[in-house]
């Protein structure tokens, strides 16, 4: 071999590197350079299936799992991988049956990837199917507060009321710090009347982590009606000044007629640009090109899609966690809030599905 080439596990362990960055166009020309070298590398398959499957380009993805799994029929995330794909083209059972294949190769105390194929099932509303793997996960891996609490989402969706909310303080006991359990274990009571349980498990969660306007709503009307307080009791202006936070991303419908009504009583320029208009900018689709967004608290971020995804990330306190991981759990929790689909494949389509949905904004420069 000439003196020079990196080896396939290195070829591997540099594209991880960039896909965990956010950089999949760069992951992608990275592997396909190894797997011309190294044509019978599996994992450099599995890398590109990933990559693939993160630019949305999902036959692609489909092609470089099937063809991981035909050198290696046992490689897990290989089959995990593929199994992802598949619902995106909506074979379900087939899905479903790679998944509960890799369960059965005693991979079910491996909890990252019992999560990975749970989420998968939960994202396309497999409700019952998420919930064997979760609990699997879950039996498995008895300390894992991720596990309880995602077993209990899917018990909550599954209409088992108190199954999910059990679960849900198994994960609190594992984890207290686990915050959008503990928010969602408050609805769990608010919904079943237990006032009480509720404001205390609100409570327990401080202002500023505190995400979902609802739960900020029923807390202080709870202190209202429980601690018999008045509209402007500075008890409530934390609580107060969160909801104006949060409240502050505006329903994409309401901001569409608000830039209309000011488009037809105004003469002034915009320095606003309408999401919905991103492919006629200057730009828009090359990665490296900067733009200026202005997230919900009114924090104003400049850079690349790169480099914009990973100032919010640090912004957030999740500077620990990859951009793929940082991006999914904001995607999660938008979705559990406003009920909206946020692709986390890339910071690109990740980003500009936000400023569609009114999430942040995207800006003039000055």
């Amino acid at each position: 071999m000439p003196e020079g080439f990196l080896s396939s596990e290195e070829y591997d362990e540099q594209a991880h590197k960039l896909y965990n960055d956010g950089d999949y166009d760069g992951a992608l020309e990275l592997l396909k350079e190894g797997l011309a070298i190294y044509p019978n590398a599996v994992e450099l398959y599995v890398g590109l299936g990933y990559a693939r499957l993160a630019r949305e380009e999902y036959a692609w993805a489909r092609h470089a799992f099937e063809r991981a799994a035909v050198l290696d029929p046992a490689h897990e995330d290989a089959l995990v991988g593929l199994g992802e794909t598949l619902l995106r083209f909506g074979e379900r059972a087939e899905a479903v049956r790679l998944f509960r294949e890799v369960a059965g190769m005693g991979f079910e105390d491996d909890i990252e990837l019992m999560l990975t194929m749970g989420r998968a099932l939960y994202r396309s509303s497999m409700y019952a199917e998420c919930r064997d793997i979760f609990a699997r996960a879950a039996a498995c891996r008895p300390d894992s507060a991720e596990a309880a609490a995602s077993l209990g989402y899917a018990l909550h969706r599954l209409g088992d009321n108190v199954g999910a909310g059990r679960q849900i303080r198994r994960a609190l006991r594992l984890d207290g710090d686990l915050h959008e359990a503990r928010i969602y274990l408050g609805h769990l009571l608010y919904d079943r009347g237990d006032w009480e349980g509720s404001l205390r498990e609100f409570e327990r969660v401080s202002p500023q982590e505190h995400w979902d306007p609802l739960a900020v709503w029923r807390l202080m009307e709870l202190k209202r009606q429980l601690w018999h307080l008045d509209l402007g009791d500075p008890r409530l202006a934390p609580w107060e000044q969160r909801l104006r936070e949060l409240e502050s991303l505006e329903d994409p419908i309401d901001r569409l007629l608000a830039d209309v009504e000011s488009r037809m009583g105004s003469t002034q320029p915009d320095h606003y640009f309408d999401p919905s208009q991103l492919e006629l900018f200057e730009g828009a689709d090359d990665p490296q090109v900067e733009r200026k967004v202005r997230l919900a608290d009114g924090q104003v971020l400049r850079g690349n899609w790169i480099e914009i995804v990973r100032q919010m990330r640090d912004l957030a306190g999740f500077s620990h966690e990859s951009l793929s991981q940082y991006m999914r759990r904001a995607a999660e929790r938008w979705h559990e809030r406003y009920s909206v689909e946020i692709p986390f494949a890339d910071p690109r389509s990740f980003l500009r599905a936000a400023l569609k949905a009114g999430l942040i904004r995207l800006e003039a420069e000055d």
